[in-house]
C-alpha cells in the first residue's frame, strides 16, 4: 500500500525547490475553499486550487518565485559585477506578470521567498464563477515542508474508513472510484487472487473469516459488501447490523435479494426491522438501470461519500498550519 502521504513525500524529496501555493481567503463563489493548496515545482504539480486560469496564473506565479530564488543563489556565487548569458534570459522569462490588476505584491528576484495574487474570477480571466480569490505563494522550506509531512500525516489517520468486502468486478471498480476519495479504502478477501490489481493508495486484507474484520473496525465506518457468496454477503451484513455506529451498510443485488436476505435476517440472525432499515440495497440505488460494475461503483462511490459527509466523517483536505509554521515561511 503506498499511501498518500509517501506520495507527499515522494514530491517533496524529488522536484528540487518546490513553493506552496494556497488559497488564504475567498469572497463569493470560488472553485476552492479558504486553506486548499498545491505543490508547484519547476516542472511538475501536486494538489489543486480549482483548476482553470486562477491554477494556471498561480503555477505562473510561483514558478516565477522559484526562478528568483535560483537567480538570488546563482547570483550569490558569482563574483561582484559578473552576469551570465544564461541568467540574464531567465531574468527576462521571470519578469512576467499576471495582467493589471491581478497581482496584490510581487516578489523582488533574488530577494523575497512570498508573493500574494488577488484574483477577480470574473471575464477577464476567462471564468465566470464570480467571487474572489487571494493566493499566497510561500517557497517551501524544510521546516514548512516537514510541518506539511505531519498535518498529511495526522489527516490520514483519521480518515473515515470504507471498508469493501469482495473484490471482484464491482469490488475493483469500486476499489478504483473510492481511492480518488479522502477515505481509507480497506478491500477484505478471502481469495488472493481477487486482490491483485488493486490501486496501490487501497490497504488489501486476505482472510477466511472476513466477519472478524467488521467486528474491529473503527466507528463511524462505511461497509459495502459484494462478495463472490451471498450466504457470506449475508453474514458479513449481519455482523455490521450488529453495529450501531456505522456510516452506510450496503449490499450489492436485487430487491429479491434483499428481500431474502431480510427473512433470513429477521428469522435466523436474530436480527430486528430497525436494524434491517439501516441496510442500503442494491447499492447505488436503483434510478439508473445499468449494471456495468463501473456505472455500479460511481453510483456507489457518491452514495457512500453522501453518507460520510452526513455522518460527520469526511475529511476536509484543507491546510492547517500553525501560526509558527507560517512565520517560518516568511
Amino acid at each position: 500500500m503506498n499511501s498518500k502521504v509517501q506520495s507527499l513525500k515522494d514530491f517533496l524529496a524529488g522536484q528540487g525547490r518546490i513553493a506552496l501555493v494556497e488559497v488564504a481567503a475567498t469572497k463569493g463563489s470560488t472553485p476552492r475553499e479558504t486553506g486548499a493548496f498545491m505543490l508547484v515545482s519547476a516542472s511538475a504539480t501536486s494538489g489543486t486550487i480549482g483548476g482553470g486560469q486562477l491554477e494556471y496564473m498561480a503555477i505562473d506565479k510561483a514558478r516565477q518565485l522559484l526562478l528568483s530564488a535560483l537567480e538570488g543563489e546563482m547570483a550569490a556565487k558569482r563574483p561582484e559585477g559578473a552576469v551570465s548569458e544564461g541568467t540574464a534570459r531567465a531574468s527576462s522569462t521571470a519578469a512576467a506578470t499576471p495582467p493589471d490588476g491581478f497581482a496584490a505584491t510581487l516578489p523582488s528576484r533574488g530577494r523575497d521567498t512570498r508573493a500574494t495574487l488577488d484574483i477577480p474570477l470574473g471575464p477577464e480571466i476567462g471564468q465566470c464563477c464570480g467571487g474572489r480569490v487571494e493566493v499566497s505563494i510561500r517557497l517551501l522550506n524544510p521546516a514548512l515542508g516537514a510541518e506539511l509531512i505531519r498535518n498529511a500525516e495526522a489527516e490520514e489517520a483519521h480518515l473515515p474508513h470504507l471498508y469493501l468486502f469482495g473484490g471482484g468486478h464491482v469490488g475493483q471498480a469500486l476499489a478504483s472510484a473510492a481511492a480518488l476519495l479522502p477515505v481509507h479504502v480497506v478491500v477484505v478477501e478471502t481469495r488472493a487472487e481477487a486482490l491483485e490489481g488493486m490501486p496501490e493508495t487501497v490497504e488489501t486484507m486476505l482472510t477466511p473469516m472476513p466477519e472478524a474484520v467488521v467486528r474491529e473496525a473503527p466507528a463511524g465506518a462505511a461497509f459495502a459488501i459484494l462478495t463472490h457468496d451471498h450466504a457470506l454477503d449475508f453474514l458479513i451484513v449481519a455482523e455490521v447490523l450488529k453495529r450501531n455506529d456505522t456510516a452506510y451498510v450496503g449490499m450489492i443485488g436485487s430487491r429479491t435479494k434483499k428481500a431474502t436476505f431480510k427473512s433470513w435476517f429477521l428469522k435466523s440472525a436474530e436480527g430486528t426491522e430497525a436494524g434491517f432499515a439501516r441496510l442500503v440495497s442494491p447499492i447505488g440505488g436503483d434510478a439508473v438501470k445499468d449494471k456495468r460494475p463501473q456505472v455500479i461503483a460511481a453510483l456507489a462511490a457518491a452514495q457512500i461519500m453522501t453518507a460520510l459527509v452526513k455522518s460527520g466523517q469526511q475529511s476536509t483536505g484543507r491546510l492547517t498550519l500553525p501560526a509558527f509554521a507560517t512565520e517560518l515561511a516568511r
